[in-house]
C-alpha cells in the first residue's frame, strides 16, 4: 500500500518524476520543449509559481508553490497526464511515460529552499550536459538569462543571470 502524499496549504515543494525505465524520452523529438509547453499551459489553467526548474533527458525537478485554493496533486496529475498523451502521440507510442507517480518534498525553511534551489540549478551541470546552468535550455537559469518568463518569473534578487 502506497503512502499518502503529504500536502500542506501554502507549502513550497521540490517535485521530481522520472521517465519509465529511465529511457531518454525527453531527449527525443523535442520532448523537453513539449514538457515546458505543457508547464506553460498549466500555468494558464492553474494558479501556481515555479521558482526553479530543470528538465533533463529522463527526469525533471521543479521548485513549485501552488496558489491559494490549488492542490499540488491536481496540478501535477494534469501536467504529467497531458504531457504523456502528447509525447506518446508525437512518438507513435502508447502506455506509461512516467516510471512511477511523482515524488514531492515540502521545503520547510530558507536553508532547505536554498539547498533545493542550488541542487536544481546545478543538475544539468552535474549530469555533464552543460558547463554552466545558464547553458542548459530546459532550465530556469537559461530562461532568466534569455528573458523568458512563461514558466518562471524574474530571478531572485541578487541572482547572477549570466551564471
Amino acid at each position: 500500500m502506497r503512502q499518502a502524499r503529504l500536502l500542506k496549504i501554502g507549502a513550497l515543494y521540490h517535485v521530481s518524476a522520472r521517465v519509465n525505465h529511465k529511457e531518454k524520452l525527453l531527449d527525443r523529438m523535442n520532448g523537453r520543449e513539449l514538457f515546458l509547453a505543457v508547464l506553460a499551459q498549466a500555468k494558464r489553467k492553474f494558479t501556481f509559481s515555479i521558482q526553479n526548474f530543470v528538465v533533463l533527458d529522463n527526469h525533471f525537478h521543479l521548485l513549485i508553490q501552488p496558489g491559494k485554493g490549488e492542490n499540488l496533486s491536481r496540478i501535477m496529475h494534469w501536467v504529467l497526464g497531458v504531457f504523456a498523451m502528447r509525447l506518446n502521440r508525437l512518438l507513435g507510442l502508447w502506455g506509461h511515460v512516467w516510471g512511477d507517480r511523482f515524488r514531492s518534498w515540502i521545503v520547510e525553511d530558507i536553508s532547505a529552499r536554498l539547498r533545493v534551489f542550488c541542487y536544481i540549478e546545478r543538475n544539468a551541470v552535474a549530469a555533464g550536459l552543460a558547463k554552466r546552468p545558464c547553458e542548459w535550455q530546459s532550465s530556469a537559469a537559461f530562461h532568466w538569462k534569455a528573458g523568458i518568463h512563461l514558466i518562471v518569473g524574474p530571478p531572485p534578487p541578487g541572482y547572477p543571470v549570466d551564471g
